[in-house]
């Protein structure tokens, strides 16, 4: 189980997914499966060992235009609306959510005072 404030998941948006697997499979010896998308193509999980760590989202389309490569990060919170309120208070942009990510959780991006990007999370296994 994911615990409130932890980093638990993370995924890189690339432009060419098999030199980026390539990469990380030669530096750190990374493997992959690959997760069916439908129309959204193929997402494709990372595996350090026996254990899913993060995954790997191919930029294409409309919505990653003038967008750089990037990591994002997720962090697990108790319940994304109640935190989502608070960090709006504190000062953060709501770029997107929250939403539901069927089987997976709820989840928003946001952007904080200083700019950074991050996603936050509350896992299905979490939710009431």
């Amino acid at each position: 189980m994911s615990v409130h404030g932890d980093f638990f998941w993370n995924e890189i948006m690339t432009r060419d997914v098999e030199a980026t697997k390539k990469f990380y499979a030669d530096s750190l010896g990374w493997t992959y499966s690959s997760m069916d998308m439908g129309p959204g193509g193929t997402y494709w999980i990372i595996n350090n060992g026996e254990t899913s760590i993060g995954g790997i989202v191919d930029m294409v389309g409309e919505a990653f235009e003038g967008m750089s490569e990037h990591w994002m990060s997720y962090v697990c919170v108790d319940d994304i609306d109640a935190r989502i309120e608070k960090a709006r208070a504190a000062g953060a942009v709501i770029n997107s959510g929250p939403f539901d990510v069927p089987e997976v959780g709820r989840m928003a991006i946001l952007q904080q005072p200083g700019g950074a990007v991050i996603a936050w999370m509350t896992p299905a296994s979490q939710s009431g």
